[in-house]
């Protein structure tokens, strides 16, 4: 009996060890996994193409400085690795005319004077080239992109001058029709872009600027690819298949950008993003609609969390949306048409984020993600910004032959 109760404690103990020493390593792996994203993430060039914080610039808001709200500032960029991004010159579809320009040209001063006040810690870009400058020195690199073609004021030589002043794309619409293009937002009224319409998307790759069509209805999408002679951007959509919302691309449209060498640039907003949350949308949109019209002169940091709990209080607290919903959009692009035509584009600071991305300190988990699905380094280094500087180059080379040509 003593001999059947040794063998049975051998045996038992030996299982012990191997659970043992299997969990540790497991724990070795994970280890080493953590390690070698961190490495990568930190070394890489990390750009995102549209975080709606300029607003806060034309205020007593310090960049340099941390903050408990909000997305990002520059301590919290530094934690995050995000070292580039385009600053979004936005402002509402149905600001028009005169006005849109001069607020616009407002917030580009806004960014202007950023670069201008921290020289040391800012660089503002125009090119690909600039760019790769920046993150050599170990400084932000600095872009603009324009959210909305209303603020053109139906003017190719505005146009112009905002590429002089350096901004680098071109969203034709935000959530409402402009007098040239339709949007996603609003009811079809051009059926895709007017001849006019066609004409901004010719200017755009004449002066190298980037043809965004995130926020543009189907029909102008496919109409803009039809005459851009450059490949475009999607500065921050994400993807139908999984999340019906209509400011994202159907595989169909992300596989013919992509073809034209484009790149969608996947947004983290959690509406955008999870299914169960866009529907909570859809049937809460009127109320939300009526109460941004109330508080519509209010600060949107402020707005946002007050909209949520009155909304909360008619229909009920809403799904909860994880950061790993940002990662299932990605693999999903990428699967459709490889990892050459993907990249990021949040929009901090323009909405709600979901659980887990509360802020850009929490970014190099997307890199840690996607190594442990078994991305290759090269690849993930692509769609954290090296596919952006690549697209620029294509755009900047497309506006060259054009220029040149007789």
């Amino acid at each position: 009996m003593k001999r059947v109760f040794a063998l049975l404690f051998t045996f038992v103990w030996a299982v012990v060890c191997l659970g043992t020493t299997m969990a540790q390593t497991t724990a070795q792996k994970t280890d080493k996994v953590a390690e070698r994203a961190k490495k990568l993430h930190f070394s890489s060039l990390v750009l995102d193409t549209h975080i709606d914080v300029t607003p806060k610039l034309q205020t007593d808001w310090k960049f340099a400085e941390r903050h408990t709200t909000g997305h990002i500032d520059l301590p919290r960029m530094k934690e995050g690795g995000l070292n580039g991004l385009f600053f979004s010159i936005y402002m509402s579809g149905t600001v028009t005319g005169p006005k849109a320009v001069n607020d616009s040209l407002q917030r580009i001063a806004a960014v202007h004077k950023l670069a201008e006040d921290m020289p040391d810690q800012v660089l503002l870009c125009r090119t690909a080239a600039d760019i790769r400058k920046a993150h050599k020195q170990g400084k932000i690199a600095g872009l603009m992109g324009m959210e909305g073609g209303h603020m053109i004021n139906n003017s190719l030589p505005l146009l112009r001058m905002y590429a002089e002043l350096g901004v680098r794309y071109l969203t034709l619409t935000h959530s409402v029709n402009t007098d040239w293009a339709d949007s996603s937002g609003d009811q079809p009224k051009h059926n895709g872009l007017t001849d006019f319409g066609k004409d901004v998307v010719r200017e755009l790759n004449r002066l190298g600027m980037l043809v965004d069509i995130s926020h543009v209805s189907d029909k102008t999408f496919w109409d803009a690819l039809a005459v851009s002679n450059a490949p475009m951007i999607a500065s921050h959509s994400s993807c139908r298949a999984i999340s019906g919302h209509p400011r994202n691309m159907t595989d169909e449209m992300i596989k013919a950008l992509a073809a034209k060498g484009g790149v969608i640039q996947i947004n983290y907003l959690d509406s955008f993003i999870d299914p169960q949350l866009f529907e909570y949308t859809q049937k809460t949109q009127a109320a939300r609609r009526e109460l941004l019209q109330k508080y519509q002169n209010e600060p949107r940091e402020t707005v946002l969390p007050k909209i949520r709990e009155e909304l909360a209080a008619q229909f009920g607290a809403p799904p909860k949306a994880s950061w790993e919903r940002i990662v299932e959009h990605i693999d999903h692009a990428v699967k459709l048409v490889g990892a050459d035509h993907v990249g990021l584009g949040s929009d901090f600071d323009g909405g709600s984020m979901p659980v887990g991305m509360e802020d850009c300190t929490k970014l190099p988990q997307i890199t840690e993600a996607l190594l442990r699905k078994g991305y290759k380094e090269q690849d993930v280094r692509k769609i954290l910004g090296g596919n952006t500087v690549r697209l620029l180059e294509d755009v900047e080379r497309a506006a060259k032959k054009l220029r040149t040509v007789k």
